[in-house]
Order: structure tokens, then sequence, then C-alpha cells
């Protein structure tokens, strides 16, 4: 297979949140292994920002609305976006799709959001009056959804060029999921198996941004050995092991990790 993003534009690509879906600390500051006095060991949410910049201006896009949503974009001095991809509905992911109305208040415009057809149903069913208006409510919709069909990218327009996803299917333990291969960027937060075709669409990204929750295995997560072994075949100049629970102390992690793989960190920017 060819790779779906051969002489890709250079994206920048901003590690919004890197912890696990009760974030670190978790509340009642539980920090297991982490060191508090460590701060890349605070972490919201899994989300990143894809930005492509032109003559024009920047083009925005976010992956994955988390319930943390509001600071990472105050954090990263981001006030519009182009485009929204959900990798599924899942909490962690998707909690902060309200806190969209603020950036639609910004821009004065419906914000375009894809995602596959079953995450889609699932955010709408939670979330339908960010899609519709309710009856008798004075309240606008604030998002255009669009599905993505297998095989068919998603292109998101904007002042600094287009940005293109191809979406793949992931294994998340029995929950529907999806990755993103962008550009020379492919992310997988929430993943326990990986299909052949699968790694066929992330083989040829230079940066792999890919779930390592905890050391011992998980029924819904890869752990960091699994993750490594992926890695070394798919062989991306980059691997950056994110989603990742309390019991992964980051100046650890990056003593035991083997040369070209990094622990993710809120604030993280990476350009490929």
């Amino acid at each position: 297979m060819n790779d779906p993003q051969a002489a890709s534009p250079k994206l920048k690509v901003t590690i919004l949140g890197s912890g696990s879906s009760g974030g670190v600390p978790r509340v009642g500051d539980h920090w297991g292994d982490c060191d508090p006095d460590e701060p890349r060991n605070r972490r919201r949410r899994c989300s990143i920002l894809v930005q492509r910049s032109g003559p024009e201006g920047v083009t925005n896009v976010l992956v994955d609305t988390s319930p943390d949503m509001r600071e990472q974009l105050l954090s990263a001095g981001v006030g519009e976006l182009h485009g929204v991809l959900y990798t599924h509905s899942h909490a962690d992911q998707a909690n902060g799709i309200d806190d969209l109305r603020m950036v639609v208040m910004n821009m004065r415009k419906r914000i375009d959001v894809y995602a596959h057809e079953i995450t889609f149903d699932e955010l709408d069913g939670r979330f339908g009056y960010c899609f519709a208006q309710p009856e008798g409510s004075s309240y606008p919709p604030i998002l255009n959804g669009h599905l993505i069909r297998k095989g068919v990218p998603a292109t998101i327009e904007g002042p600094g060029g287009p940005v293109t996803a191809h979406q793949f299917e992931v294994d998340h333990g029995g929950a529907f999921c999806t990755g993103f291969r962008i550009g020379n960027f492919a992310y997988t937060p929430d993943v326990v198996g990986l299909s052949d075709e699968a790694f066929e669409i992330i083989s040829g990204a230079k940066c792999w941004i890919v779930d390592a929750l905890r050391y011992t295995p998980h029924p819904t997560h890869t752990h960091l050995e699994r993750t490594l072994e992926w890695l070394a075949r798919a062989q991306p100049e980059l691997g950056v092991v994110t989603n990742l629970h309390v019991d992964m102390d980051y100046r650890t992690l990056e003593r035991e990790l083997p040369d070209g793989v990094i622990p993710a960190y809120d604030g993280l920017e990476l350009e490929f």
C-alpha cells in the first residue's frame, strides 16, 4: 500500500493532554508513582492540536474534546478552530464538546466536526443540541456534523492550507474507536490491538503518538511493552507514548525508553 500522505506539508502538533481517563493527579490528589514536583507529570485528558501554517494564517484542527478542553485551548493560546476530529465518544474524549460554544462565539460561525458514523450517532444521542436546535430552546446549534467513511479522508480547510486526515479502526477492547493519520503524524491514543490494515496506514509516519497506559496489560489499552513492539515494527522517526496513568512517572519513563521514543507531556510541541 502506498503511503496515504506521502510528500505531506509540515505540520505542528501540540499535545494538549497526555493523561489517562482520570488525569494525573486523580481526584483526591492521588499521584501514584508520579513525582508531584515534576510539572510534566500533571496531565490533562488526551487531545492534540494540529496546525498548518501558510502565508494567510494558521489552520487549527482539534482531535477530541476532552473534559479539560477549555483549559487546554487557553494554554495553547487558541481561540479559533477550523475543524474537530473525533477518535471515539468516550467521556474523556468527548465531554468537553459544549465548550466549543465559546469558540463558535469567537468565530461567529458553526464548527465542522468529523467522526465515524458510530461515533457521530453516539455524540448526537448525548449532545444532540449541539447539532440541531431543540424544540422550545433559544440556543442555536453550534456544530456541523460530517461522517468520515472508510477509505475516504476528511479534509479541513483553513487559512494555513488544508489538513487531511485518514481515519482507521482500532481495537479498544470492545468499544468502537479509531485512530488518525494526519500528514507525517499517526495518532492512536486509545488502543489495545491493531490490524495489519491499520499498520499499513501508520507505516511511513515520521511521528506516532500512541497509547501506553501502564506497565502491565490492560483489557482496553495497550501497555508499554506492547507499544514498544509496535513502534519497532512501524519504525517512525519518533515515537511518543501518551494516555499515561498514575504509575507512569515522566522522568522514570524518560530514562527507560529506548532511543527514538519519548513520553508525552502536556504542552509538548512536535513538527514533522
